[in-house]
């Protein structure tokens, strides 16, 4: 099976590429934004006119956390649906039959009642911090839900992760989520010793964060089992942290002695954002990586490649 992945220089499509290197019956297209600009409809068409994937796996966008989503708003709805719209419309107009379109928990209403099952979207509000991206996100997850209505012959469905993080993250503080931002926060912290780190909020809201690892095994399982994955399908853990716990658990494993502050003047975003995953449990898939494994893997890939 050639299999086309979309953003494949980004933390998922790295994670994707790994774990496909042991599947000898698998042949990636991995290819960059230069030679596979997305955001030219025309190069999108002629990429996959040229190399006839499939299957395509849509992992490609513009992501940050709170801060980014802010503070360039034009930037996450327009490029983001400009990506999904050329993708997706590229790959129906070849008569490629499966596409799995990779979407995000931020297009659930922000008012939502936890857990939030597949059936809220466009059911209420979006959350202002990251509504532009949450709209991009709508799109495209609607764009395959009608592609495949309009005609059976297409598969097109679209998984909807909860907040990710791993190897191959950004350790940006202002470009990463929540997870990488802050152990490079504690680490500096820790080197520079500082008395105490400063966390956005109260720290009580909740968040459920999987192992990027984790989302590239179970595609690979939704790829065997294409016919039997639902149309939609949340991804995650089923459970949730406060940022507390995220901090707590980070210093722990860093090393970090300090004690924490709390900045109430700072967005934090919606209280809670859980995914409800009996469809997934229905489907026959859970995930392996614990939060202390995983935070521990991800602290390691950031010693070993950024410090």
């Amino acid at each position: 099976m050639k299999i086309l992945v979309t953003g494949a220089t980004g933390m998922v499509g790295r994670n994707i590429i790994d774990f496909a290197k042991n599947i000898p019956s698998i042949k990636i297209l991995a290819p960059s934004s230069k030679t596979l600009n997305l955001l030219s409809c025309e190069q999108t068409a002629a990429y996959i006119k040229e190399y006839q994937p499939d299957l395509i796996i849509h992992a490609a966008g513009l992501v940050g956390g709170i801060q980014a989503n802010m503070e360039n708003p034009v930037d996450f709805l327009v490029k983001n649906t400009d990506i999904g719209r050329n993708i997706i419309l590229a790959a129906r107009e070849q008569k490629v039959k499966y596409f799995l379109n990779l979407s995000s928990s931020c297009m659930y209403p922000r008012n939502a009642q936890n857990p939030l099952k597949e059936t809220l979207i466009l059911k209420g509000e979006l959350e202002p911090t990251n509504e532009g991206y949450a709209i991009a996100k709508v799109f495209s997850t609607r764009l395959c839900e009608y592609i495949s209505r309009e005609n059976s012959y297409f598969e097109y469905k679209t998984i909807i992760p909860c907040n990710l993080y791993g190897k191959y993250d950004k350790f940006s503080p202002k470009n990463s989520h929540m997870i990488p931002a802050v152990i490079k926060k504690i680490i500096e912290a820790k080197e520079q010793k500082k008395s105490s780190v400063t966390i956005w909020g109260d720290g009580t809201v909740r968040r459920e964060f999987m192992y990027a690892e984790d989302l590239a095994d179970f595609i690979f399982y939704a790829i065997e089992n294409f016919s039997n994955l639902p149309q939609n399908i949340n991804v995650g853990l089923g459970f949730d942290y406060t940022i507390n716990e995220y901090y707590n658990t980070i210093a722990k494993i860093v090393g970090y002695k300090g004690e924490f502050e709390y900045d109430l003047t700072k967005p934090v975003g919606m209280k809670q954002k859980l995914v409800d995953v009996s469809l997934l449990r229905e489907f026959g898939w859970q995930h392996k990586t614990s939060l202390e494994e995983g935070i521990l893997k991800t602290y390691e890939f950031y010693l070993k490649n950024y410090n």
